[in-house]
């Protein structure tokens, strides 16, 4: 049996449960200034305090919505995954999303954290298992999360 094969094994014994939460990560204005200049995108609503404290149905700057995006490999990096899964693989590569949704704003110096059910995981072939999580992204203190995504992705075994 493959790498591959036997941690398909394991992963259909986890598919629709979820994992334990990664760790807290702070949002604070430097990473969000930082992204801004990134991406080109200085809406006064990211980097400007006192005019989002004007303007603002928040009174305070929030995260770009594709900056929690793009924190969810680091995110889910910090969810404890069974060692077992792990074996063997040479690389793991982002394949896409069926779906992402913004559903709150990420207030600056916020935490938020990966919180991630398996949903599905394919054996592509004798090295490949397509893996399909779904995502939510939890904004501490908080009751509604500042996204869900089903992120897909694809580990390659040796």
């Amino acid at each position: 049996m493959t790498h591959a094969e036997n941690a398909h094994a394991i992963f259909q014994d986890a598919i629709g449960k979820e994992q334990p939460p990664g760790d807290w990560f702070l949002i604070d204005q430097e990473r969000i200034n930082a992204f801004a200049e990134v991406t080109e995108d200085r809406q006064f609503i990211h980097i400007d305090p006192v005019k989002s404290a004007e303007l603002s149905p928040y009174g305070v700057p929030i995260a770009h919505g594709f900056l929690t995006l793009s924190m969810l490999s680091h995110l889910v990096s910090t969810v404890p995954v069974p060692p077992e899964r792990l074996e063997g693989i040479s690389v793991g590569i982002n394949y896409g999303f069926e779906k992402v949704r913004f559903l709150s704003p990420v207030k600056v110096d916020s935490r938020i954290r990966a919180v991630l059910t398996l949903r599905s995981a394919d054996l592509k072939n004798p090295n490949t298992i397509q893996v399909t999580n779904n995502i939510s992204v939890e904004i501490e203190g908080e009751s509604k999360p500042a996204l869900i995504a089903d992120w897909v992705s694809r580990a390659i075994y040796s």
